[in-house]
């Protein structure tokens, strides 16, 4: 669990019990120190810990993270990386990207950076087949750009996007 949600649990708590900052700090801590912990800013050692839940006569799980949370959460990235892989097999490397943006924030983000690389990469190709230059340039500098993110960088990529851009670059040159 991260600084600020533990905070803010601590902080509901305290509040559900009407207690004030300074009440409940006491002299086992500082006020000061318990608006840090509330705001996120300071982690409670584990004695600070067990004095807060005993302060605030609460069970230590209450300030636990919701493993059902994360466990949805965890479920939830696992569909949308599924449905990304499935678009990118159906050739519908848009709407993969889309899906994959989702996932570059979460534990997933290297198989995301990989499906954006690859789409766009594919884009790129099918632009310049189409005649639309410019379009194949944008697409091959994006796939150029994500080709060296996350632990499946991938070094074909990067050499298709720059040989791309540099065929392109000639034949909008002539």
């Amino acid at each position: 669990m991260n600084s600020s949600e533990l905070g803010k649990r601590i902080k509901e708590a305290r509040l559900a019990k009407k207690l004030t900052q300074s009440e409940v700090a006491g002299t086992f801590i500082t006020r000061n120190m318990l608006s840090q912990i509330e705001s996120g800013t300071a982690n409670p050692s584990l004695k600070t810990l067990e004095y807060l839940t005993s302060v605030l006569d609460i069970p230590i799980a209450v300030l636990m993270p919701d493993k059902k949370s994360e466990e949805n959460d965890d479920c939830t990235q696992l569909q949308t990386l599924s449905d990304c892989k499935a678009f990118f097999n159906g050739k519908e490397y848009a709407k993969a990207i889309k899906m994959s943006e989702g996932l570059m924030e979460t534990v997933l983000r290297d198989e995301a950076f990989a499906i954006t690389a690859r789409s766009y990469m594919n884009m790129a190709e099918e632009s310049e087949k189409e005649g639309n230059f410019s379009l194949a340039a944008g697409y091959a500098s994006k796939a150029y750009e994500m080709a060296d993110k996350g632990i499946y960088a991938s070094r074909d990529i990067k050499t298709f996007s720059a040989l791309l851009m540099n065929r392109i670059a000639e034949k909008v040159g002539k």
